[in-house]
């Protein structure tokens, strides 16, 4: 008797989600970085924040489905809107205000290979060669990457806020996974952007402060992150998330640092040295590998 195991397949709809979600938030990156000179770390994330939460609490609205949360539910929910959508969206923003957008999104990104230990561990996922391969290997992707674009000092500040970042982002994916399984994605993230804007409401006088004296790019900058990389991107990640691994969801977003290099050239006429480059084409090779199904397991009786 012979049985065989291979994961689950990844609809296209999915993998279109997954493609928002990461220009999105490749996009984020470089919006924060032109407005960091006009709104402190902490005024920038409650702004970002109020707006998306409004954008997808209209979601929410016209969807007319809610799933009271259990007691632990709430335990993830809060977790993960204090951790991700609160302290993440701070420390980001307090690191781009030193570093570049490039070199922030490479030490982001050390993110996905602590989800994909953490669910091997937490949520019982188990850690495939294959998934191991590929994030190590984009991982050297993003290391190019940030050597390439400058090689930011490590003691300056600022990479401490994105290691900060890079923690907070894993222990929030790793939270939300399990309310998704019984919640809907929508409800799931709304109320991670409503706890992450509660959190943040001690920074509404730095936020008025900065409002009053910001020009109207960086405004409309602040429109923009809670709009597309917030209530967009979040929505795609949990729609994506609901229906694969975290682990190896994870790796897909070592693209947005090659992305990020991308709109710097495009946006800041950065052009990206030729060491970038391959990193870009290391980490897209990582994500490839990280996608390769093991052989299915046999057993003869």
């Amino acid at each position: 008797m012979t049985t065989a195991t291979a994961p689950a397949r990844v609809t296209p709809l999915v993998l279109v989600a997954i493609a928002v979600t990461i220009v999105a938030w490749a996009s984020a990156f470089i919006v924060i970085r032109g407005t960091a000179g006009y709104f402190s770390g902490g005024a920038l994330a409650l702004g970002r924040l109020a707006v998306g939460a409004l954008l997808l609490g209209v979601v929410v609205l016209l969807g007319r489905r809610w799933v009271w949360p259990t007691r632990s539910e709430w335990l993830q929910l809060i977790g993960f809107g204090v951790l991700w959508f609160g302290a993440y969206n701070v420390a980001l923003n307090i690191a781009e205000q030193t570093i570049d957008a490039g070199t922030t999104a490479m030490i982001v990104n050390i993110g996905p290979i602590l989800i994909a230990l953490g669910a091997a561990v937490f949520l019982r996922e188990g850690l495939s060669t294959w998934l191991a391969i590929g994030a190590g290997v984009a991982f050297v992707g993003v290391i190019l990457i940030g050597v390439a674009t400058g090689g930011t000092s490590f003691s300056d500040p600022g990479v401490l806020w994105a290691l900060v970042a890079a923690v907070t982002y894993a222990a929030g994916v790793l939270l939300q996974k399990p309310t998704l399984r019984r919640l809907p994605n929508a409800q799931v993230t709304w109320m991670g952007c409503t706890i992450g804007f509660l959190v943040c409401l001690p920074f509404t006088g730095d936020l008025a402060r900065d409002v009053q004296s910001a020009p109207p790019s960086a405004l409309l900058g602040v429109v923009y992150l809670g709009a597309i990389p917030t209530a967009l991107a979040f929505s795609t990640w949990a729609f994506a998330l609901s229906r694969m691994p975290a682990g190896q969801l994870g790796v897909s977003t070592y693209i947005v640092p090659p992305l990020a290099i991308v709109m710097g050239l495009i946006f800041f006429a950065e052009v990206p040295a030729p060491l970038a480059i391959l990193g870009g084409a290391v980490c897209l090779l990582g994500v490839a590998l990280s996608r390769r199904k093991p052989r299915a397991k046999t057993t003869t009786a």
